[in-house]
Parts: C-alpha cells; sequence; structure tokens
C-alpha cells in the first residue's frame, strides 16, 4: 500500500504536525474505532476522480510559510501555480520557493500579479502585519483569496479584510485557520456535539518548544525583517502567531465567543532584546463560567502541544492527528467503546478516536500497519480552498450564462452552495479568531483582565 506525501510541516505552527504517535499506539494493541475508509488507492495516481476546474493560483510572500503552501498546492492535480511573488527576489530564496513552481513566474511587486488576468486565486502568506492592504486589494482585484491567520496584528486591518471579502459576492474567501479543514475535528466535533463529553466544564492546550524564534539573515536590515514576529510593533506572539489555531478550536468545539481573558507571559530564556514574551498564558471566559485556558513557550519543549476539552462524562484529548477519549467511571455506556482500541496514560485509559484511521490487517499471522490516506492540517486547507474556489467560480459562470451579467439573485444563488462546499473556515471565523488572540495578546503584554466588548467583534 503506497501512502500519499504529506505537505512539509510548518516553522510557523510545527504543532499542526503528524507524528508517530499512532504507530506507537498501535504497537500496544487495540483495535482502532474507524470514522471512515479512505479510498485505498494511491490518491496520487487517479486525481481525476477528485479534481474540480483547475484554478490558477499566485503565492504572494515565500518565506517558510509561502513554501509550505508551494508544496502543498503541487501535489494538487488542479491547482497550477503560474505566479509566485516576494520582494526579497535573491536568486537562491527563488531558487527554493521555484522548487515546487518551476513554471511559475517570478514578480517582485504583488501588484502585478493582481493586474495579471491568468491568475485566479491568491495566498498571502507575508507577515501578519502585512495582510492588510494585499488581501484587500486581492479581492478588489477579482482574486479569489486564502489568507494566513492571524488576518492581522490590528482590528483596525482585521475588520478591513473581513469587510472585503464580506462585500465580495463572486469570489471565494478562507483564512488559513487550519483546523477547520481537518477532518479529524469534524469528526471528533460530531462527539462533542452529542453531548458525550456531558457538560463541558473547561478546556486546556497548549505549545512546548524549544526555539529561539529568531532567523539569521546575510545583511542586518534582512534580518529584522525576517524576524517581525520578535517584535510587538509587528507581531501577535505566541498566542496569535502560533496558538491561534488552538484557540479557535477552543471556542469553536465550545460553540461560544469568550467573554474576557485574561493574560501572563514574559522573556524568560531568550533575552536577546526582543520584546515579544517567550513564554505566556491565556485563560478564556465564555458563557456558563467555562474556561479555556492556553500556554506556551520557547523554552522548553516537554509535553509538546495538544488540545483536552473536559466534561462531566468524559474528557477527549486531541494531539496533532490523534484523539482519545477517557471516560468517567459513572458516565453512560455509549456501546461503541466497548469494541474500541484501548491505549494507556499513566493511570488513565484512553478511548482512541480515529478517523482516516490507521487500520490493522492480518498479513502471515501477524499484525501490520496499513496506511490508506493521510493529510495533514494544512493539506486540507489548501485542497478545501481549491475545491471551493472551483465550485465558486463555476456557479458564478453559470448563473451569468443563465441570466445575464448584473442578474439579481446571485447572492441568494452562491448561498445554496453550502453542501456543494468541502467545510473549512470562513470570513467570520477568521476575523473572530484574530480578535480573541489580538485582545489575549494585549492581556498577556498588560498582564491584566479584558472584557471583550461586543462591537469589537461587529464586521
Amino acid at each position: 500500500m503506497k501512502k500519499k506525501q504529506k505537505v512539509p510541516d510548518l516553522d510557523r505552527r510545527s504543532f499542526l504536525k503528524g507524528s508517530s504517535i499512532t504507530t506507537l499506539m498501535v504497537m500496544m494493541g487495540g483495535v482502532p474505532l474507524k470514522a471512515e475508509d479512505k479510498p485505498q488507492a494511491d490518491a496520487a495516481a487517479t486525481p481525476e476522480k477528485h479534481a474540480g476546474p483547475p484554478v490558477n493560483c499566485a503565492v504572494i510572500g515565500c518565506g517558510a510559510q509561502g513554501r509550505d503552501i508551494l508544496s502543498g498546492l503541487a501535489k494538487l492535480p488542479n491547482a497550477p501555480v503560474v505566479a509566485i511573488c516576494d520582494t526579497y527576489a535573491t536568486p537562491g530564496f527563488i531558487r527554493r520557493a521555484k522548487e515546487f513552481a518551476p513554471k511559475a513566474e517570478t514578480v517582485g511587486d504583488y501588484t502585478k500579479v493582481l493586474a495579471d488576468k491568468n491568475v485566479q486565486a491568491v495566498f498571502v502568506a507575508t507577515p501578519s502585519h502585512q495582510h492588510r492592504e494585499i488581501a484587500v486589494a486581492a479581492l478588489k482585484a477579482g482574486k479569489h483569496v486564502y489568507c494566513e491567520a492571524p488576518l492581522a496584528n490590528t482590528i483596525e486591518d482585521a475588520r478591513a479584510i473581513a469587510q472585503a471579502a464580506k462585500a465580495a459576492d463572486k469570489l471565494n474567501f478562507q483564512p488559513g485557520l487550519q483546523l477547520r479543514a481537518d477532518p479529524q475535528r469534524h469528526f471528533l466535533l460530531q462527539f462533542v456535539r452529542s453531548g458525550a463529553l456531558g457538560k463541558t466544564i473547561k478546556g486546556r492546550a497548549q505549545w512546548h518548544k524549544k526555539q529561539s524564534w529568531r532567523r539569521s539573515a546575510p545583511a542586518s536590515e534582512r534580518e529584522k525583517e525576517v524576524n517581525w514576529r520578535l517584535r510587538n510593533e509587528s507581531s501577535l506572539g505566541l498566542v496569535g502567531e502560533i496558538g491561534i489555531h488552538q484557540v479557535d478550536v477552543g471556542s469553536w468545539f465550545i460553540n461560544a465567543r469568550p467573554l474576557s481573558v485574561t493574560g501572563f507571559g514574559g522573556v524568560l530564556h531568550w533575552d536577546d532584546g526582543r520584546d515579544v514574551p517567550d513564554t505566556i498564558q491565556a485563560v478564556f471566559e465564555y458563557p456558563g463560567q467555562v474556561h479555556f485556558s492556553y500556554e506556551a513557550t520557547l523554552a522548553n519543549s516537554f509535553d509538546g502541544d495538544h488540545e483536552i476539552l473536559y466534561g462531566t462524562d468524559s474528557a477527549v484529548m486531541l494531539r496533532q492527528e490523534n484523539a482519545w477519549m477517557f471516560k468517567e467511571v459513572d458516565s453512560p455506556l455509549l456501546g461503541w467503546e466497548v469494541y474500541a482500541r484501548k491505549d494507556q496514560f499513566h493511570k488513565e485509559t484512553g478511548i482512541a478516536l480515529v478517523a482516516n484511521a490507521t487500520k490493522l490487517s492480518a498479513v502471515g499471522g501477524e499484525q501490520t500497519e496499513e496506511i490508506p490516506f493521510a493529510a495533514s492540517s494544512l493539506a486540507s486547507a489548501l485542497e478545501a480552498f481549491i475545491t471551493n474556489t472551483g465550485v465558486t467560480m463555476t456557479a458564478v459562470e453559470d448563473f451569468v450564462s443563465n441570466f445575464g451579467e448584473g442578474a439579481q439573485g446571485l447572492k441568494e444563488y452562491l448561498k445554496t452552495l453550502g453542501k456543494s462546499k468541502t467545510a473549512a473556515a470562513n470570513y467570520k471565523d477568521g476575523y473572530e479568531a484574530t480578535v480573541a488572540v489580538i485582545k489575549a495578546n494585549e492581556a498577556i503584554l498588560k498582564k491584566q483582565k479584558i472584557v471583550f466588548q461586543k462591537e469589537w467583534f461587529e464586521i
């Protein structure tokens, strides 16, 4: 059985990386619960089965994040990259980007990309504080837009992007909240919303990785430019530049906006002139006195990254692409858990919750691992964007051909396409998640509690 290639991990969001923990747990014995069976043929061998109409793409910003996007697009059969754009156009830098898109035109000015009628969709992968100008201009130029998360580093800029996306009826806009397109998260959401946890009482998430976050460059000016994440003027720190994904999952699963956030943080290890804390904690309060805590550090790697939701009947732990349910002794029997794989965690037994599962098959009397299909969160998000852009393009073309340019009803017609689209974050999700981490970062820097105002979330 061949294994579909995975998208390279993001330096900026390495907590989204898959791991070998599934293999380890399978070796411990048990039968996994499968959410669904994926096609067992090599997906790359039959791309026409899954491909929609081709979408000509341009990637603006060719740093680590942009290169990972390029790598992911290269694996999709209907996402040709026709242009790559970055202001830092040294031969070595561009060469690294063009490894994934050798036929793409190299451009130094993003306005030239937006003026190119051959470009249908734009991926904005520049630093967060540069998103507004490019994303808004791209939407006004009639381009479908995938904008990395957070949308911006100020509420004003994030709102401008969201407003532009809302007004662009004929275009598909998707923020880079990758986990919103992750099949595993959608699979787990069924358990949470079905009441399998009982009453939700709290949640927590963490990201631990010992690394400086500082990048080297051949010139001092370039070094300052690539280390924008270490300065408060341009960065939302750990909670915004990394934590936005896990914080958003908390709000998504709790199904509410936060009411307040209390923050703490400081430079505890990497005392190199930066003013962005290398260790932080943020506690979000939700309706019903439910709290979700997030903490991250660049000073220690122990226990990696995960999210946990606690309920009166059980808790669910998510570790990258894997998840387990831990039941209370007095919780009701659900039925399926009797047959599910059980994994031991110190003194606790976790019931495996597996979407697109690794399966066990008997070969020669022994248990061997068979991996039918795997995709990272980024791969799922990119595929969703290309698919939904194709659906939108086709729908607009069909409507115009039948009723003419400028005919009434297009906006309402596009709203009916929901079932034809792949699950992914929308502009509202991206904006609300960005507001949450902007205020969380402010609370961390000020070491205080901030109460969210309703008007902050208005678009």
